[in-house]
């Protein structure tokens, strides 16, 4: 069986790599997504569950930048999760005259920065009174309600961690938009053999040469003349020098069909760096 780092219990990250692995990986919880990282990287366990990118907020820079430049850790999969969140606490703290629970009763929200963002429309509309305190995970929110009662406290966070922790599900669904996903990465040595998938991509980070004018239209020129589909190209500093940066692009290819080598090797020969962050398969939202 498989050992999988990965964000605590009860949080997305864990109902997400539920929905890959099922019951055949162990999956150890770690508080800091650091901790996720070195738990992989030290050897501890096979792979690290990284939530990577929202459709609301983009991509998540911490975890970008360890994947980058902290670890050297290749991407084995990729899975899209559905991110549902509630506002969750306990009823009989905040029932009014009606019997229905009233927000203003609420005088702090936790949650993590990311569900905190992808909720602004509910929280401006119905908790703007109230303190909104980031912690390193949903799942750490509603704990910290728990542990706290008569605080009139409550937590962004998953149904899941409603039951886990006995609190109550006071609204349901308090995300801004509905299709709100998060795309997830498998990182660790090994290749993923629990579950196969027809569509498999390939990422890579290309550093261009500082004296190359148009380099960056170069290296697009080399996937476009090949009819080779980008998924996404995205900037992030190189940490060296103010205005200098590497670009992360994920390729709709695996890396060992015929064109793609070729792509990589005409990039180079202009002088970019290329290092391959991995090819993997790539799976739906429902890791099937």
């Amino acid at each position: 069986m498989i050992k999988v780092a990965l964000l605590p219990v009860v949080s997305t990250s864990d109902e997400a790599a539920r929905s890959l692995c099922g019951d055949n990986a162990e999956r150890v919880y770690y508080p800091m997504i650091s901790d996720v990282f070195l738990a992989t990287a030290e050897g501890r366990t096979d792979y690290s569950v990284i939530p990577i990118e929202n459709t609301i907020e983009g991509s998540v820079n911490l975890h970008m930048d360890w994947l980058l430049h902290e670890v050297d850790l290749p991407i084995q999969a990729e899975w899209i999760y559905p991110s549902r969140q509630q506002l969750i606490g306990r009823k009989d703290e905040l029932l009014g005259a009606g019997g229905e629970p009233e927000y203003g009763r609420i005088v702090k929200v936790f949650s993590h920065p990311v569900a905190l963002a992808q909720c602004q429309s509910f929280l401006r509309g119905h908790l703007q009174h109230a303190q909104w305190e980031p912690v390193s995970s949903t799942a750490e929110a509603v704990r910290i309600v728990s542990e706290n009662p008569g605080q009139g406290w409550a937590a962004i966070g998953l149904t899941l961690a409603a039951a886990h922790y006995g609190l109550d599900v006071l609204r349901e669904r308090v995300t801004d938009h509905d299709n709100n996903y998060t795309r997830f990465l498998l990182a660790g040595p090994k290749p993923f053999e629990l579950r196969q998938s027809p569509v498999r991509k390939t990422s890579i980070l290309v550093t261009l040469p500082e004296d190359y004018p148009g380099a960056l239209h170069q290296v697009l020129s080399a996937f476009a003349w090949r009819r080779i589909n980008l998924g996404r190209i995205e900037s992030r500093p190189t940490k060296k020098r103010l205005g200098t940066y590497h670009f992360v692009i994920d390729i709709e290819m695996a890396l060992d069909t015929v064109l793609l080598p070729a792509a990589l090797q005409e990039i180079e020969a202009i002088g970019c760096q290329v290092r391959v962050l991995g090819t993997y398969p790539s799976f739906g939202s429902t890791a099937d």
